[in-house]
């Protein structure tokens, strides 16, 4: 995408002048604007954190500082399907890491990599916030609970069939 592409619409602008009135400040802003902006372009390249950056009226830091710290955002394209493995502590002792090995394995590609077909991007996450169904998959944001490998590889076998 080039930066021309990284204008927001006038719909979308509405919204976010609505959305600033209701905080105190517009870097308050920030984290909502940002899904906004990762909905309507998919990924967060540089140019667009700083589109949002001075839709906002913002520095480009006080921007950057929200899209890394936060694994919810995304800076590079990713895959259609976005398998989102949480390695924090309680999926890590239920298995965690040998199920993204096992991805790898299975996917044929290293965490943070995209498959040559473009349908799955594999990423580590800190804690999903699920701990009692650990391990943890996302996929597209939704969770799949006490995944093993055996399951995983029946909804990726199900997520390509839907091509």
């Amino acid at each position: 995408m080039s930066a021309v592409n990284h204008q927001f619409s006038e719909a979308r602008l509405a919204e976010i002048a609505a959305l600033t009135k209701r905080y105190p400040g517009n870097r308050s802003a920030v984290i909502p604007v940002l899904h906004m902006a990762q909905e309507d372009f998919g990924y967060l390249s540089m140019e667009l954190q700083q589109h949002v950056a001075d839709t906002l009226g913002l520095r480009l830091m006080q921007v950057r500082e929200v899209v890394t710290f936060y694994t919810m955002f995304r800076e590079q394209p990713s895959g259609e399907y976005r398998l989102e493995v949480c390695t924090n502590a309680g999926c890590m002792l239920n298995g965690a890491n040998e199920l993204v090995a096992h991805m790898c394995e299975t996917l044929g590609i290293k965490v943070g990599e995209t498959t040559p077909d473009g349908l799955f991007t594999l990423t580590e996450v800190e804690c999903a916030g699920a701990c009692a169904g650990a391990p943890v998959v996302q996929v597209n944001n939704v969770y799949h609970e006490k995944v093993t490998p055996e399951s995983m590889d029946a909804l990726i076998t199900k997520m390509r069939v839907k091509e």
